[in-house]
């Protein structure tokens, strides 16, 4: 049924996973990516306070990417050095203490001074304020190329989940063209069966005078109602339009091949509906359970 073909920009899954890592100012910047099949895009955002200022932009280069999915994204970083510490203010400090002792002298009690450190690291101004981080044009560079070599690497892993897909279509999309041909010999001798079956009985009732060109014309209409011919035309074409739907690699293909196995179901529960045997219907069982895989799997496209 499908051609081997090199896959090339075919079907792509919503499951996918991109990591990158980057390095600025003595810190290292940690970017990931992870998504998994929705209805939509579904964009969850965990991201670096330093970096919130460019939240709508980050948004931006990740949503026509992702496209649809349930999408973890998070970037955080560490330092790559040892962790500063504020400065003490020396004069702060001094200050504080001779006001200690004064007041210990005033009042007549013993100074000590390791109850006065206790005190003096709690009181304001000990430390020097450090100036809060700023985000440069030179810092967000490096993180919004960390960004794309992440979605780049989400695009990848996606492609190789989609080659997954195609080939456990190809094989589903076979077997039910398979089963389908086997049908073939079941239907032919039923024609058969079904006028030998009412020859039979009309035999059994002695003495009754029959139209044998009105049983002709009933045997007909009777064989029609339970012709699978258009059903089988039909799931033949649904199987060809799935696959040409999944060589051509455009936006929304999920969804479209999703409508399309709706339609394959259709015309293979119909065709259960038919088949008065239980070797036919043994098949159609057959069908159904290949085409609940692909109805399974095609959640995951893109």
């Amino acid at each position: 049924m499908l051609s081997n073909k090199k896959l090339i920009e075919m079907i792509q899954s919503m499951t996918g996973y991109g990591k990158a890592d980057a390095h600025f100012g003595g810190k290292k910047i940690h970017v990931e990516i992870k998504s998994l099949n929705s209805k939509s895009l579904d964009l969850n955002a965990r991201i670096a306070p330093l970096y919130r200022e460019r939240e709508i932009e980050i948004r931006k280069m990740i949503t026509p990417i992702v496209e649809r999915g349930k999408v973890d994204f998070s970037i955080w970083t560490e330092k790559e050095t040892a962790a500063e510490t504020a400065p003490i203010n020396a004069e702060a400090v001094k200050s504080y203490m001779a006001q200690l002792r004064c007041i210990s002298e005033e009042v007549g009690l013993p100074f000590n001074d390791s109850q006065a450190w206790q005190l003096l690291v709690r009181l304001p101004d000990t430390t020097a304020v450090q100036a809060s981080e700023e985000l440069t044009d030179e810092e967000w560079a490096v993180v919004s190329s960390a960004i794309k070599e992440a979605l780049q690497h989400l695009v990848d892993f996606r492609k190789q989940e989609g080659e997954a897909l195609y080939r456990k279509f190809e094989e589903k999309i076979n077997n039910i063209s398979q089963l389908m041909k086997e049908i073939e010999p079941f239907e032919k001798a039923r024609v058969q069966k079904i006028r030998e079956r009412l020859e039979a009985r009309l035999e059994e009732l002695r003495g009754v005078d029959y139209d044998k060109n009105r049983l002709e014309q009933e045997l007909i209409y009777y064989i029609e109602k339970l012709d699978i011919s258009e059903e089988k035309q039909r799931l033949t074409n649904h199987l060809h339009y799935f696959c040409e739907t999944m060589d051509r690699g455009h936006a929304g293909q999920g969804k479209k091949l999703g409508f399309i196995a709706q339609e394959m179901g259709r015309e293979i529960n119909t065709t259960g509906s038919k088949s008065n045997q239980a070797e036919m219907q043994n098949i159609v069982v057959m069908m159904k359970d290949e085409l609940e895989q692909i109805k399974e799997q095609v959640l995951n496209v893109m």
